[in-house]
């Protein structure tokens, strides 16, 4: 039987939708963005990257294959409200243990049906991502809407400390282990561990805390940074520790996040798109080899770097290798030192549980490059990192 308690959803620019209660009762406040899969809502609102976000549906049927007990990113539901058109009376799959609605009940996620999600949608990329609010308890347009303003914008947000492991855990490899990658949690999604680890790297999981000591205790062959939410410009300490990193020789890869803390780190800015891209259904061409893909997006903030020019960096030469065909957004980095490969990263998800897998090519990539430096280099030759060593350079002075 369909719920009847009545709801309302105001934007900041004091757009009001009414719809009925889905999931729990009360009222919640957050950015309201839009994603467009079709199918891989568990996904989504496990997704840590979604951090203080009220998440529209685009697909006009939600929660037709309920909810199991294999298919969540992380530990809980992270999306702050879900926003729907019609969702499903029942669940229908063998996988199911309950429905979409008895789960957001049980994790207190504030959501609302009936809304028209087109129309929401269509005022969201026109005037761009904004605050909102949802409530089966204040039916007031006027008081709601004065309690939306009154909340954070997402711009200067910092919030991987507020997603992140507490405690440092290992994903062993699958199978013979051949490396060892420390991978920095801003957020990151229970596959992606689980795709490096598959192809035999021991994957230690640390918190965004993490300081250049504890990876280097690791003595890994590459270092990962994850997806995750909020403002990369606030993240110092991650662009810090990723200079860190890449002034020691590591490998890098990092997606998402992990794409803009590269960039900043670079040397170039990051800025805010006006609704960002949320989705499977993304294309984006390697630069390189003229491939598009299409691949499985979250983020509302992008990397500012020239397209088609080679940047002189401390590290190397920097350049763009993906952009997305929509709009031309920086997909990606790579970063080179007498022409090898160093360090890449995409903004896009390339483990993609819910969407293609165009862009799962990227964890060999990152092998290789790993099985590069070790050819490159014994374990003892490896590079000094730089702020260890005295003013005058030498270890020991």
């Amino acid at each position: 039987m369909r719920n009847t308690v009545p709801a309302l959803l105001v934007l900041e620019d004091g757009r009001a939708f009414t719809g009925t209660s889905f999931g729990a009762t009360g009222q919640t406040f957050g950015e309201a963005v839009f994603a467009t899969g079709m199918s891989g809502y568990q996904e989504t609102l496990t997704d840590p990257s979604y951090d203080r976000q009220v998440v529209v549906a685009t697909a006009p049927h939600i929660g037709n294959t309920g909810w199991n007990d294999e298919d969540d990113e992380s530990g809980r539901i992270w999306v702050a409200g879900y926003v729907v058109r019609d969702p499903s009376p029942r669940p229908s799959s063998w996988r199911s243990r309950r429905s979409l609605d008895e789960e957001l009940v049980r994790q207190s996620v504030v959501g609302i049906a009936g809304v028209d999600t087109r129309a929401l949608t269509r005022h969201l990329r026109e005037r761009g991502s904004m605050r909102v609010g949802i409530s089966t308890i204040d039916l007031d347009p006027d008081s709601l809407l004065a309690k939306v303003r009154q909340t954070a914008v997402m711009a200067g947000a910092d919030l991987a400390g507020e997603v992140t492991t507490e405690q440092p855990y290992l994903v062993p490899a699958q199978g013979t282990k051949r490396f060892t990658v420390a991978a920095i949690d801003l957020g990151i999604k229970a596959m992606t561990p689980q795709l490096l680890s598959r192809r035999g790297i021991d994957v230690h999981v640390l918190p965004q805390t993490a300081t250049f000591g504890q990876i280097s205790a690791l003595n890994p062959d590459g270092v990962f940074f994850s997806n995750g939410p909020g403002d990369p410009a606030t993240a110092d300490h991650a662009v810090a520790l990723l200079k860190q990193v890449l002034g020691s020789g590591l490998a890098y890869f990092g997606i998402c996040f992990g794409n803009q803390i590269f960039g900043r780190a670079l040397g170039f800015s990051t800025y805010k798109l006006k609704y960002g891209h949320r989705g499977i259904n993304q294309p984006v061409k390697d630069l390189g080899t003229g491939v598009v893909e299409i691949t499985a997006h979250n983020h509302g903030f992008a990397v500012d770097a020239p397209i088609g020019v080679d940047v002189a960096t401390p590290f190397g030469q920097a350049r763009v290798s993906h952009v997305g065909l929509n709009d031309d957004v920086v997909e990606g980095l790579e970063l080179t030192r007498d022409g090898r490969l160093v360090g890449f990263s995409v903004q896009y998800h390339p483990e993609a549980a819910a969407g293609p897998h165009d862009a799962s090519y990227l964890f060999d990539r990152f092998v290789d490059l790993m099985a590069a430096n070790r050819s490159q280099s014994s374990p003892d030759s490896r590079p000094v990192d730089e702020s260890s060593t005295s003013a005058a350079g030498s270890p020991d002075a």
